[in-house]
């Protein structure tokens, strides 16, 4: 009866613990803001009630060491001594891995989705807590089951099983386990000994049996499915088909969005956008390199020399995001990519054509090859 006493005792200090530390930490957390900075009440509610609940482990854990130990004295030399071991052994890892786990997260004040906290922060406590309650549910189950052991055998209530647990018990020995009782065990033992260890010829769970004719019924349905009467596409008609549903689907797309191009393979311009190119050429262009491409302010367009290469792809580059430290402005702003393109194509058949007034060659030699330069290789 002392030891019962003492473990009330352990109860009672462990809930006046609780009771005193509660207000201090939440005043502490209240004010835990820096001034001038809003308080997030949410994130200090969860703060709170993950060290509370780290506390409450604490405490049922050290009961349950307590109990654990009269127990363990008690069935020393008895059978149950195995599932004291293990109780005790369930407790000291929970109270462990528990109390590591019952450290709040940090919160990260980033893009406020649940009360001022992110999404990641607000699932992060509540995993917290969740672990906790589990642990507080198993540590209340496990002081239960030791008490009870505990008590002597006349003052332990007798056992009622409600209709559920009868219906549950039968459904598990049909469908789950298909479990022999223990008072029946001697009927399926076999003769085999090995060391003093016997076997019991128990059947097969039947959700295991089943589950093995399903996947013999599923194989012989895909088998035929797929491959007798090729009703279902093998994965080479698969590819095949959703190849031919991308060719589509680019075909519409690039219907749809004809301003678009491929800046890593720029095609050159039929006559139409030549001329278009002209145009916007004969507008924006000829102040810096010249009327017909003879340079100016500007490089030499006609020569085979180029300051950043010269193929179609280059030339594109060069439009569209310009070098302002040598006096070639961006027009990506000005213009749309086909646009862009235009005015490339029209550049390359300037190419050669050796107008009068022509700057002297500038850059590298540039060689047009089969191969369209990578597209960090621009003029």
């Amino acid at each position: 009866m002392n030891r019962f006493t003492s473990i009330k005792k352990k109860l009672f200090s462990t809930s006046l613990l609780l009771c005193a530390i509660l207000p201090a930490i939440a005043q502490e957390a209240a004010t835990s803001a820096a001034p001038g900075e809003s308080s997030n009440l949410l994130a200090i509610l969860l703060t709170v009630s993950a060290i509370v609940l780290a506390f409450v482990i604490w405490g049922m854990g050290q009961v349950l060491i307590s109990v654990s130990k009269l127990a363990l004295e008690k069935y020393k030399n008895g059978n149950k001594l195995p599932s004291v071991i293990f109780i005790i052994g369930l407790s000291v890892i929970s109270q462990t891995a528990f109390a590591q786990t019952a450290e709040p997260p940090s919160v990260v004040a980033d893009i406020p989705n649940y009360g001022g906290l992110t999404a990641g922060a607000f699932y992060a406590f509540v995993a917290v807590i969740a672990i906790e309650v589990a642990a507080i549910l198993f540590l209340a189950f496990s002081i239960r089951r030791v008490f009870q052991e505990l008590l002597p055998e006349k003052a332990k209530a007798p056992v009622k099983s409600s209709k559920f647990s009868e219906w549950w018990s039968s459904l598990d020995k049909k469908v789950f386990t298909k479990a022999v009782a223990v008072e029946k065990e001697a009927d399926i033992l076999i003769d085999h000994d090995y060391d003093g260890i016997q076997e019991l010829d128990n059947s097969l769970p039947p959700w295991w049996k089943y589950g093995f004719y399903a996947t013999i019924f599923v194989a012989i349905f895909y088998l035929g499915y797929y491959h007798a009467f090729g009703i279902g596409k093998n994965p080479t008609q698969e590819y095949l088909a959703e190849m031919e549903k991308a060719r589509v689907e680019k075909e519409a797309y690039e219907a749809n969005n004809k301003d678009k191009v491929d800046e890593n393979n720029i095609p050159m311009a039929d006559a139409a956008g030549i001329a278009a190119g002209k145009e916007i050429y004969a507008n924006k262009c000829w102040p810096c390199h010249g009327k017909a491409g003879e340079g100016g302010a500007g490089p030499n367009l006609t020569d085979d020399y180029w300051l950043h290469k010269g193929s179609l792809n280059d030339i594109y580059h060069s439009i569209k995001v310009g070098y302002p430290d040598k006096g070639m402005q961006s027009w990506v702003k000005e213009f749309t990519p086909i646009q862009m393109s235009y005015i490339a194509s029209y550049i390359k058949t300037l190419h050669g054509t050796n107008p009068p007034g022509a700057r002297a060659p500038q850059g590298d030699l540039f060689t047009e090859k089969g191969s369209a330069p990578a597209p960090d290789a621009v003029k």
